[in-house]
């Protein structure tokens, strides 16, 4: 029987962390929900979910010293996906009550949806990157969103060579970036039925190469 992938779901006390477990199993993963620095920097993949506010995340991130943990798994080429505020972080700065410090993997700050309607809750399409191999074939698929902040330009920096997946609600903003070993999604793809599993398959089959 072939075993699949070994997924270290972090566990540092933000995030859908059972629902995306049990997707990340459905997908075909091996899967740990653990916060222990050992099993983080030694899985062949680290999600990183996050949901409620920018500050609050990087706080409890900061706290058990994830956010280091997240830098030394980049720097050794090591794959991780963010889901939701777990892009967010990736970006230099959030705006959500204040001013916080993200992770500075991108180069943006997370903003304030501009839209006369939020939080941006429900199913939207994307227009993925040329080349993007998560989102390759998608067309009118639609993805499930709960959001009020966004970062509403691509980014031009980081680990390697940002790809990065727009959708639109009233403005255009980021709804992925696939950056070698490091990948996010703004929307929950534990939520998105059929769409979501097959874009979590995607990043499972990568992890192998």
């Amino acid at each position: 029987m072939v075993m699949g992938p070994g997924v270290c779901v972090f566990d540092y006390g933000v995030g859908n962390v059972r629902s995306v477990s049990r997707a990340l199993e459905h997908a075909g993963a091996r899967v740990r929900l653990e916060s222990d620095p050992q099993v983080v920097l030694r899985a062949d993949g680290l999600v990183v979910p996050g949901v409620g506010a920018f500050g609050a995340v990087m706080r409890a991130l900061v706290a058990v010293g994830g956010d280091d943990l997240i830098r030394r798994r980049l720097f050794d080429a090591k794959p991780v996906l963010g889901i939701c505020v777990g892009l967010q972080i990736l970006f230099e700065q959030g705006k959500e009550d204040g001013n916080h410090e993200g992770l500075g993997v991108w180069d943006g700050d997370v903003e304030p949806l501009r839209a006369k309607r939020v939080p941006h809750m429900g199913w939207n399409t994307l227009e993925p990157a040329p080349g993007s191999e998560l989102f390759a074939g998608v067309g009118s698929e639609r993805f499930y969103f709960v959001h009020s902040y966004a970062v509403a330009h691509a980014p031009t920096r980081g680990v390697d060579k940002p790809l990065a997946t727009m959708s639109r609600y009233a403005h255009p903003f980021v709804a992925a970036i696939e950056d070698g070993p490091c990948c996010a999604t703004q929307f929950h793809p534990e939520k998105s039925g059929r769409a979501g599993a097959v874009v979590l398959s995607r990043w499972l089959r990568s992890l192998s190469r």
